[in-house]
């Protein structure tokens, strides 16, 4: 047996225990979750924290760790504690600018925003707007989303196409082609 200080008694209530045990038993559990979950009940056996560390193949210093925060937060002292690191620098109002913008607004003479030209126009960087886009399902360089033209005819040129099909002068036969080679149109890139 190692020497070292005493170690009190690691007691658990039935419901610890049962929650301990589904925990350990849990295929889908995280493994970090499931490996404090397991040391814990191997310290309520009352087994020194050097064997646990032997058979859970963690240090000793982890299980005296994980032992300690037990004892005094229960079983939320084996939840994962908030890390360290720098603070978020974009507000929530900010971010609301951000999606704003991407969604109501075009910049010139494009027809979608890029991350760059959006963090240009913002003053953010660009991996900002990347995480922000990210996190609200933002992809305007995706052809399913709608595209703004930059042609400065393009309203006149849809109204000469559109009241061709709508009305075609009689005796004629209105064709449309894709005038894209080598691409097949599956799908309307427009909602009906």
């Amino acid at each position: 047996m190692k020497p070292g200080r005493p170690i009190p008694p690691l007691v658990l209530s039935a419901k610890e225990k049962a929650e301990l045990e589904k925990t350990v038993r849990q295929r889908t559990a995280a493994h970090s979750n499931v490996q404090r979950a397991h040391v814990i009940l191997l310290c309520a056996q009352g087994i020194p924290n050097y064997k646990v560390a032997e058979q859970t193949g963690i240090s000793s210093l982890s299980v005296g760790r994980w032992r300690k925060r037990f004892v005094q937060d229960r079983l939320s002292g084996l939840l994962d504690q908030p890390r360290s690191g720098t603070p978020r620098s974009i507000t929530d109002a900010q971010v609301a600018e951000v999606v704003r913008t991407t969604l109501e607004k075009r910049p010139k003479n494009a027809t979608h925003w890029s991350t760059r030209s959006l963090a240009s126009k913002l003053g953010f960087s660009h991996d900002s707007i990347a995480r922000v886009w990210k996190a609200f399902g933002l992809q305007p360089h995706r052809h399913e989303h709608f595209q703004f033209s930059t042609d400065p005819e393009f309203v006149d040129k849809v109204r000469d196409v559109v009241g061709l099909s709508m009305s075609p002068p009689q005796n004629t036969v209105v064709l449309c082609l894709d005038e894209k080679s080598q691409c097949q149109a599956l799908e309307r890139t427009q909602p009906i």
